[in-house]
């Protein structure tokens, strides 16, 4: 119970930080709300628990319409994906439990690696490209890279495949470039918190998928 209740006060803790950093940098009600939500999710999603995803509900639709007052269509169409694959994750995860609260994390299969880097390269260049000629779009190829980054975690957070974590990792560093470039200095700080917790998410998930592994003798993979 103590253990419970120390997770609790973290979270707690860095609510409060966010709302601090909120209030002098004079952010928005609505830049607050999607803040919040989005810290308590990616927390939720790091300790595998099932509420993460109405929660992310909430948290996207806040995001596309503070994405749309910034102007950063590519993140702002991104909200519209991340929502549909809240619903599919919700599902996923739900599935194929075998006694357990959600479903194995599994690994991605060398299929995936490769058709990963296609994806992103051939994506980010159309994107980038639509939203250059027509879209008053702030930073358009780097919007379209790092939405396109953020589409691929999500697919695989949403089948629960644990390199999730590894494509967020990359993109909260370079989401922490951007949004403190547009002066989003909330969103920064909740990104910079997000990759902290995407690392520690990348440790937790890895142990669990060892100890499933070790139980089940031998290691599975994504199927």
């Amino acid at each position: 119970m103590n253990h419970y209740m120390d997770r609790w006060y973290t979270v707690a803790g860095l609510m409060i930080a966010m709302l601090i950093v909120a209030y002098y940098t004079s952010s928005s009600t609505l830049e607050l709300v999607a803040t919040t939500t989005g810290l308590l999710c990616v927390w939720l999603t790091a300790r595998e628990n099932i509420w993460c995803w109405p929660i992310g509900l909430i948290n996207t639709t806040c995001f596309f319409f503070m994405f749309f007052e910034s102007k950063l269509y590519a993140d702002m169409t991104l909200q519209i994906v991340f929502f549909l694959l809240n619903v599919q994750g919700w599902m996923i995860w739900l599935t194929k439990k075998a006694g357990s609260k959600v479903r194995p994390t599994r690994r991605m299969t060398p299929w995936m690696w490769m058709a990963a880097p296609v994806f992103i390269v051939v994506l980010t260049i159309g994107w980038g490209y639509v939203l250059t000629g027509f879209t008053d779009a702030s930073i358009p190829y780097a919007d379209a890279f790092i939405a396109t980054l953020s589409i691929v975690a999500q697919i695989l957070l949403s089948n629960k495949i644990l390199e999730n974590w590894t494509f967020w990792i990359i993109v909260d560093v370079l989401s922490v470039g951007m949004y403190a470039y547009k002066e989003l200095y909330a969103v920064a700080f909740l990104y910079l918190i997000f990759l902290g917790i995407a690392v520690g998410g990348l440790y937790s998930w890895k142990k669990e998928y060892l100890e499933v592994g070790k139980r089940q003798g031998g290691i599975f993979h994504a199927r």
